[in-house]
């Protein structure tokens, strides 16, 4: 192998060993005080439902930056408040930071994100009430109704890769709320990861033509 050829290979080893990933994080909404059919709690409703599709803009919104999705109320003194259920899974609120003291009862939420799935792979959920989970246009989970902490698995039989899923969640009935999913997450690339090693890449061509020049005089 030429000096040229050998550098080139070093230099392009390099760059692509510097280029890091992060997981794609999670983007959420919350509604308030939901009722059987998601609009506003009202005394003429027969009661609070799971797993309803909610109308109207959301109260909150959030973002969960590392991916993770592991809430309990349990878990905090201020947990089943909505500022301290998301705080327990390590959420951030967007938008609503004025409604983080209300309280978790009837509120539903929903969660967007990507995650990279084989057909056939199984996941497994603890919930405290009511969730759905759709991957791809599958639904994988459908548990909705009132219960304590509950464990539950379901199979996604879509195609693989990396897929769009929707979470549903709904706490109605009552302390405690909790939503703990293993979900492999899609990673991407860390973008101050691929400028270091766009950079160095840089910096070895002109290495590279300074190479050429000499070899050729």
């Amino acid at each position: 192998m030429s000096t040229t050829s050998l550098l080139l290979a070093v230099l392009a080893t390099s760059a692509f060993a510097s280029v890091g990933t992060v997981q794609e994080s999670v983007s959420g909404s919350l509604w308030e005080n939901t009722g059987a059919r998601g609009e506003s709690w009202s005394g003429s409703d027969s009661g609070p439902g799971a797993n309803v599709t909610p109308i109207g803009s959301p109260t909150v919104t959030f973002t969960v930056p590392n991916g993770a999705l592991d809430f309990d109320s349990r878990d905090a003194g201020n947990g089943y408040t909505i500022g301290g259920w998301l705080a327990s899974g390590g959420a951030a609120i967007v938008t609503g930071t004025g409604e983080a003291g209300n309280t978790m009862h009837n509120t539903i939420v929903t969660m967007s994100g990507t995650v990279s799935v084989t057909s056939g792979e199984t996941f497994t959920v603890q919930q405290d009430d009511g969730l759905v989970l759709t991957i791809a246009g599958n639904i994988v989970l459908n548990n909705p109704g009132p219960h304590s902490p509950t464990g539950y698995t379901g199979t996604y039989n879509g195609p693989p890769g990396n897929e769009p899923f929707t979470l549903e969640y709904a706490e109605i009935d009552g302390a405690p709320a909790v939503l703990a999913i293993n979900f492999p997450f899609t990673e991407i690339p860390e973008p101050r990861h691929m400028f270091a090693g766009a950079l160095l890449l840089l910096v070895g061509a002109r290495a590279l033509r300074s190479l050429r020049k000499r070899q050729l005089v």
